[in-house]
């Protein structure tokens, strides 16, 4: 046993190898700007919403303080794989040192639980709003909406925080190659040479108890917002409390519609090719962020019409 424990400490891996387009090498210049361009997006987007949310008056309402958290979410996943993804892409720089790939993964696994329960406090505000409109900003004051974020992100970091420890401990002897251009919990573990069934077995409780729990309660919640409005006598007041929920409902299927997709990818790893995971990858990180700020800024219309009186300003001073 000790020759053994001998020989993996001495192979054992300190640093992991990121993959840009396998295979493709020549087009990683495209890339590069195709990243560019939505990093861009994502941080003029969100940092637009922040802006507008916390300057205009009558933003001041919960359904727009649970959007501010979200954007918060989603530059804090951004702002997490922003380096290494362009540093693979730009530079082919694909070395990242063990310590740093395992920080990367416990931010992006931390962001993405706090993102579903954010659109689990989006679904509770809708609900509220459409059963009980007049008593809506009274149930929900800013202590009651601070608390629930607390909550949201503390959930996050508890379930996430023994994920570093759980790889850690792991003694990396075989490949050192990932999947994507950043570091995954169930990406890194599948190049271990050791017993892994803890990390599945707590990969799989993370799962079940934030985003699949989350998925239920949002489904319920839209399950009774659709009864109550269905008691509505009104054919308009119908459509507009629906209207309401169109931009949430986007943010949800945007959300989940990468993470199943990634899912997916790495439960039927051996029968895709090496570009599928890339793209799937890349879409599950990249996209919310730049998508959530578009859908809530065009749905929206108190954000539309903030955003064009500060484009207006902007060229009456040119």
């Amino acid at each position: 046993m000790s020759i053994i424990s001998v020989n993996v400490s001495a192979t054992n891996h300190q640093t992991f190898l990121l993959v840009g387009i396998p295979g493709m090498r020549e087009y990683n210049s495209w890339m590069t700007f195709l990243l560019c361009v939505l990093y861009i997006l994502t941080l003029c987007g969100n940092f637009t919403i922040l802006y507008v949310i916390k300057t205009e008056q009558s933003l001041h309402e919960p359904m727009y303080i649970f959007l501010s958290i979200l954007a918060c979410s989603d530059l804090g996943l951004s702002l997490s794989t922003m380096p290494t993804m362009l540093s693979v892409y730009w530079f082919d720089s694909r070395e990242i040192s063990f310590n740093a790939c395992i920080t990367q993964m416990f931010f992006i696994h931390t962001f993405g639980v706090v993102e579903s329960g954010i659109l689990v406090a989006m679904a509770f505000d809708r609900f509220i709003a459409i059963r009980d409109p007049l008593r809506y900003t009274s149930l929900l004051q800013n202590p009651v909406i601070g608390r629930i974020g607390l909550a949201v992100l503390a959930r996050g970091v508890c379930v996430c925080f023994p994920v570093p420890f759980l790889i850690k401990r792991l003694p990396f002897c075989r490949s050192n190659l990932l999947s994507h251009s950043y570091c995954l919990h169930q990406d890194a573990m599948k190049l271990a040479c050791a017993d892994t069934r803890v990390n599945v077995f707590y990969g799989l409780i993370i799962v079940v108890c934030t985003l699949g729990l989350d998925a239920v309660v949002i489904l319920v919640s839209y399950i009774l917002i659709l009864k109550i409005v269905l008691n509505i006598a009104s054919h308009e007041e119908r459509l507009k409390a629906l209207n309401t929920c169109v931009s949430h409902l986007c943010a949800i299927l945007i959300f989940y519609v990468p993470l199943i997709g990634v899912t997916v990818v790495h439960r039927f790893a051996r029968l895709l090719p090496p570009i599928v995971h890339m793209m799937m990858a890349n879409i599950y990180i990249v996209v919310p962020p730049v998508l959530n700020p578009i859908v809530y800024s065009v749905k929206t219309q108190q954000i539309r019409r903030r955003i064009r009186k500060m484009l207006q300003q902007k060229k009456i001073r040119s």
